[in-house]
């Protein structure tokens, strides 16, 4: 049995420590292959992902750990809980720290609570969201929300958030592109093709040229229907979102659609706004890409309909009702669709808000915790002066007392028997 890792309780997010979803598991040879076997807390009796009677708290199953019974804890995924983990598996060398790009990729856009896993070889991500129909594994990386266990190490992966984040979006994408069959799949991808009325105002990266200079495009971006929304990101802001990385790759879909696509008029405007920070420029992946050029890349593989200028001037112009019936649809069309992104944006918003607010104010209550627990202190060390305080006084009572009785004892001999001086 390998020595039980040490933890540290602070690392791991309340969304998990409060959970009573948990388990211990001993590393066992199985077909001569070590095989990580979930036990029960306390009884070291095997344990099941799906029978709530052999999990425990997070405490009991790190003390069982801590007695060396057991060779580490574990997490179970229930139907009853937003959490989905992401397995990689072989994608780190423990000597060197060297991490391949999937799996870099795969952290940074979940950009949530990440650790390393016991090997040392893989890392295990645990973000909110809801796991998609289809395969759930490709290759090394496997997707888990439910009867299955999660080993946990609470060794935090550097730059990654402190909690586990909503990242359904993310979630989504991932599972299209590293796991589910490579055949399109029309149910999942039905979201990237238009009808008819739509390419009357859309257009795609391949045959859209939208050529327009950086201050004309600027202008329509500003004064579009989610323009509010391009004028914050474009001032610096991330309001609304769990990280700069979130914002930025929303600034640069945004930049897809009016750009069409264009990858060196995209690098040129971010370059002009104010969420662009060092790190644009930076080398993030073992091909020599830098941050700014993948998330440039995603943002134009992630873009279903482009600007199109040409078409919407024509269908702008305003004429009878009764000459262009077919452009009149279209721009109802086009409107509605617009009105159900923005709602859709604006729900993925107020949702992330809400996780925002929400560990806020567990953090704020674990506060009031400690401070009621530093008043309870201050009040005892205070009832123990008061104490100490009322006896020294009483003792200075008794002596005063003393001294006064001696006092009246030598005053009643002097008048009693006189100054024998005399």
């Amino acid at each position: 049995m390998s020595s039980t890792p040490s933890f540290d309780r602070t690392v791991l997010p309340a969304d998990l420590r409060n959970r009573d979803q948990w388990v211990c598991w001993k590393e066992e040879l199985r077909d001569g292959k070590p095989t990580k076997i979930p036990v029960t807390p306390g009884s070291g009796a095997f344990a099941s992902s799906t029978d709530p009677e052999t999990w425990a708290s997070f405490e009991t199953a790190l003390e069982y750990a801590d007695t060396g019974n057991a060779d580490g804890i574990g997490f179970v995924f229930t139907d009853d809980d937003p959490i989905v983990g992401v397995d990689l598996d072989d994608c780190r060398d423990p000597e060197s720290g060297d991490v391949d790009d999937t799996a870099l990729d795969i952290i940074e856009r979940l950009d949530s609570y990440t650790e390393t896993s016991p090997s040392g070889t893989g890392f295990h991500v645990l973000i909110k969201g809801e796991l998609p129909d289809g395969r759930n594994r490709r290759g090394s990386i496997e997707l888990y929300d439910t009867a299955r266990f999660f080993t946990v190490t609470c060794d935090r992966l550097e730059d990654t958030p402190p909690r586990v984040a909503r990242r359904q979006d993310a979630l989504v994408a991932i599972h299209r592109e590293y796991v589910q069959d490579s055949e399109p799949d029309p149910e999942h991808d039905s979201g990237n093709h238009r009808t008819s009325d739509e390419t009357e105002t859309t257009g795609s990266a391949a045959d859209t040229d939208v050529d327009l200079d950086d201050e004309e495009l600027l202008e329509r971006a500003q004064n579009a229907s989610n323009g509010e929304k391009f004028e914050r990101l474009w001032r610096g802001s991330t309001a609304g979102y769990e990280s700069q990385s979130e914002a930025d790759m929303a600034l640069c879909c945004l930049l897809a659609f009016w750009t069409g696509g264009d990858h060196q008029q995209m690098d040129r405007l971010f370059r002009q706004s104010g969420l662009l920070r060092d790190k644009w420029d930076e080398v993030h992946y073992a091909d020599g890409s830098t941050y700014g050029e993948k998330t440039i890349e995603r943002a134009i593989s992630s873009t279903s309909e482009f600007y199109d200028p040409d078409t919407r001037e024509t269908s702008t112009e305003s004429v009878p009702r009764t000459s262009e019936p077919s452009a009149t649809a279209s721009r109802d069309k086009s409107g509605r669709n617009r009105n159900r992104a923005y709602l859709v944006e604006k729900n993925r918003l107020l949702t992330d808000r809400v996780d925002e607010l929400e560990t806020t104010l567990e953090q704020k209550n674990e506060r009031i915790d400690r401070l009621e627990a530093t008043i309870e202190d201050l009040k005892t060390e205070l009832a123990e002066r008061d104490r100490e305080i009322k006896q020294t006084r009483e003792e200075q009572a008794e002596t005063t007392s003393d001294c006064d009785t001696a006092s009246e004892t030598a005053s009643l001999w002097g008048r009693l028997f006189g100054d024998s001086s005399k």
